[in-house]
């Protein structure tokens, strides 16, 4: 159940299957990635059971969700409180949770993997026609992308991106915050590339950029970085550990 790799099957009944139409969504893994994508399938009416390794897990991922939906219903809800109401009730009631799941043989299974060949993780199910890459970005409510095209495009140019300004701290050409403010004021991007990796989690850009470099070891794009190792080791994961690139207050 590690965080880049949530794969969730969508588990189709007789007569959505005739239909051609997705009516059941079983997420395997509760985490940041895990509920957004439970809760934006719940809202859209279909009905989902996340699955996680504990039941205090999954009471957390349904407080997470509930607490993202208020934020919905703030936004378009904002002169009509009983359809916020409803609204909360009936996409909350779309969702259920347990510790185990079954996959029957209609099932079709996806990952939102960024950085795992598909066909790595779809030969282990021996449903190899049915199984695909549906790469949803985070915070899922909220990012209106959904990458299914082999190799993905953002992740193949925002890694990189992210580890050329690491090692361009790396090398003593700048400092952090001296990248960050550059890319926000020059490029208008909303945070700069550190932000951003600390959003992102330094553990899972290491995971991703350790994945590339033994895939294409001659890639000078995907080469590991010292202090992205560094960091890593030290615990330092970014804004969920309270320190990265930068300290956070914990909350």
């Amino acid at each position: 159940m590690a965080n880049v790799c949530k794969t969730f099957a969508r588990k189709l009944s007789t007569t959505a299957s005739r239909n051609n139409a997705v009516k059941y969504l079983t997420v395997i893994g509760g985490g940041l990635m895990g509920s957004g994508i439970a809760q934006v399938a719940a809202q859209t009416g279909h009905q989902v059971i996340l699955v996680d390794q504990s039941e205090d897990i999954l009471s957390k991922s349904r407080a997470n969700i509930q607490k993202s939906l208020q934020r919905v219903i703030k936004k378009k809800f904002a002169e009509d409180p009983k359809g916020g109401e409803a609204f909360l009730s009936d996409t909350m009631d779309r969702i259920t949770t347990q510790t185990d799941a079954a996959a029957s043989v209609h099932t079709i299974f996806t990952s939102n993997t960024s950085s795992i060949p598909i066909g790595d993780i779809a030969v282990s199910t021996q449903r190899q026609d049915r199984f695909g890459g549906l790469h949803f970005f985070n915070p899922v409510p909220m990012m209106k992308l959904l990458e299914d095209t082999p190799g993905f495009i953002v992740n193949r140019l925002l890694v990189p991106y992210m580890v050329e300004a690491v090692r361009l701290v790396e090398r003593g050409d700048a400092s952090t915050k001296d990248v960050d403010t550059a890319m926000k004021l020059g490029a208008g991007y909303p945070m700069g590339p550190f932000e951003l990796c600390d959003y992102v989690g330094l553990d899972t850009m290491k995971f991703i950029l350790d994945g590339w470099s033994k895939n294409y070891p001659d890639n000078p794009l995907f080469q590991p970085s010292e202090l992205l190792n560094k960091l890593v080791s030290e615990g330092k994961l970014g804004a969920k550990t309270g320190e990265g690139f930068y300290k956070y207050e914990k909350k």
